[in-house]
């Protein structure tokens, strides 16, 4: 648990993009579990509207939606060309698992017809919440020693998702987020100057 600011601060500063991860974990998959629905409670959203859902895959489903992404995108990418792609399908099947991120569209829908004045920011007001959903879970698995990056691969792979894995018609795939134990340090960042994205009125 964080537990001081300082390790607020260091946590958001240590989430990176880790390419290079294994299928060891530090913790639990119980602990896992706790991790996520410990976000998905607590993770704020527009009207209290609580749309985010979330499926977990470890062991061998995991390995299964690398595969079913990989032939879904063997499909789109010329066979001479594929290797790169082949090679990151490999990255992320090395992983321990994958978090899947969805929004469920009857409540989005639900929200438009009680609030008709904001019925166009609704799916934006969605977006948003599972982007932050997404920053918790993401941030508390490098708080445990994990490795993981997002990954978007929709609408490529949500026929296939929906059908194996029982996932309702109504859920919307936002992201997938595959992670494990690193193997490899992310590069270094390079970061715009904040004078040039911050503004402070006094």
């Amino acid at each position: 648990m964080i537990k001081t600011e300082q390790d607020f601060y260091t946590a958001v500063k240590e989430r990176r993009s880790i390419y290079g991860i294994s299928k060891e974990s530090p913790i639990s998959d119980d602990k896992i579990e706790e991790i996520i629905e410990h976000a998905i409670k607590h993770a704020p959203t527009a009207f209290n509207s609580q749309s985010a859902r979330v499926v977990l895959l470890l062991g061998e489903n995991h390995d299964k939606l690398w595969n079913i992404t990989e032939s879904a995108l063997r499909e789109l990418v010329p066979e001479d060309q594929f290797e790169p792609t082949a090679q990151k399908m490999e990255a992320f099947r090395n992983g321990y698992g994958t978090v899947l991120f969805f929004e469920d569209d009857n409540v989005v829908k639900s929200l438009q017809e009680q609030f008709p004045p904001y019925a166009d920011k609704f799916p934006e007001y969605a977006q948003q919440s599972s982007g932050m959903l997404q920053y918790i879970v993401w941030t508390a698995l490098e708080l445990e020693g994990f490795g993981a990056t997002l990954q978007h691969y929709q609408p490529l792979i949500d026929e296939a998702v929906q059908k194996i894995w029982n996932v309702p018609e109504n859920w919307t795939l936002m992201a997938q987020m595959p992670f494990g134990t690193p193997t490899a340090a992310p590069g270094e960042k390079q970061f715009q100057s904040v004078d040039e994205r911050f503004k402070v009125f006094k």
